[in-house]
């Protein structure tokens, strides 16, 4: 049977006119964040004419959405926090969909982070933009062949992101990871690495003992941080380089991590780069991608630019650095 493509321009953020999707899916997990988005997200859907499918375990995301573009979906909802999304998407890398389907982000989740970065707050607002709201094409990242639509990183921070307990979510929220990575610090051995970038067409280098690498795709990871420019074709690139036991914990987590570049940030925006362990004799790297662990020799990662069409809220800015200059 063909498939049945229905073309969405994307609008600009400020006119969005309404849209024609046919068939819709929800993908809905019914574990994400506190749980207790079930019955009040199905109705939502139910009430919009979405096909519903609840996934039952990790993994499943990806063969829901797997299925949904062989049933010719063009609109997949994506009711979870960022883990979720992250399973949906490579779902759709693999069954090669991205052209055709667009993402609605429903946040559910802990941090939800993708959805704020694109203008959703609410999963009321996330059905409501569907219907009325803009759509655009933003970057991915990939890692290994695996996409990613937030950050792709290694050292202190990924650990503590794979290790953060349901329970430090449930008491903390979006500062779990953080009190967990200051709990982990002390301890922490460092990360033996080369890194090499592509960047504005040059090759820059990167080579020592660092506390984390990080690569974000909607994230920043220096100055005030939050949200990358999302349709730029570049990856946000920064390495923290390993520093006194006790400087870690009391400044360079909270201050020059998350706050302000010092002299121990190394800084690049790339189009593509390689992380790769600094000794063939060291252990491999462990990465958290998109808060999913996995663990690589050498990892190499560049940017599909605007490859993922979502829907964004009003209130998505395509760069908000760039507002504050």
């Amino acid at each position: 049977m063909s498939e049945r493509t229905i073309p969405v321009a994307d609008e600009p953020v400020a006119g969005a006119m309404p849209q024609t999707d046919g068939q819709r899916w929800l993908v809905l997990n019914p574990t994400s964040g506190s749980a207790d988005h079930t019955e009040r997200v199905r109705t939502l859907g139910e009430e919009r004419d979405y096909h519903i499918e609840e996934t039952t375990g990790p993994g499943h995301a990806i063969d829901l959405a797997e299925r949904a573009a062989e049933a010719g979906v063009n609109l997949l909802a994506v009711a979870g926090g960022d883990g979720t999304l992250h399973e949906v998407v490579g779902g759709l890398v693999r069954a090669d969909a991205l052209d055709r389907t667009t993402v609605a982000v429903v946040p559910t989740g802990t941090e939800n982070i993708f959805a704020q970065n694109v203008g959703i707050e609410t999963p009321e607002q996330a059905f409501d933009v569907v219907e009325t709201g803009a759509r655009r094409r933003v970057d991915l990242g990939v890692a290994g062949g695996e996409p990613f639509t937030m950050s792709c990183i290694a050292g202190l921070v990924a650990n503590a992101s794979v290790s953060t307990s349901d329970e430090l979510k449930e008491r903390f929220g979006s500062l779990a990871f953080l009190v967990n990575g200051l709990q982990e610090a002390a301890s922490f051995d460092g990360l033996h690495i080369d890194l090499t970038a592509t960047s504005n067409g040059e090759e820059v280098t990167w080579s020592g003992d660092a506390l984390c690498a990080l690569v974000g795709n909607s994230r920043r990871f220096v100055e005030e941080g939050g949200q990358a420019n999302l349709e730029d074709g570049l990856l946000e690139v920064v390495v923290i380089e390993r520093m006194p036991a006790g400087d870690i914990v009391a400044e360079a987590f909270a201050q020059r991590v998350f706050g302000r570049t010092g002299d121990n940030v190394f800084h690049t925006q790339a189009s593509q780069l390689t992380i790769s362990a600094f000794d063939d004799h060291d252990d491999p790297i462990d990465f958290s991608l998109d808060g999913e662990p996995r663990s690589h020799d050498d990892l190499t990662i560049h940017c599909r630019p605007r490859s993922l069409r979502v829907c964004v809220g009003p209130e998505y800015d395509v760069s908000p650095a760039d507002d504050g200059d």
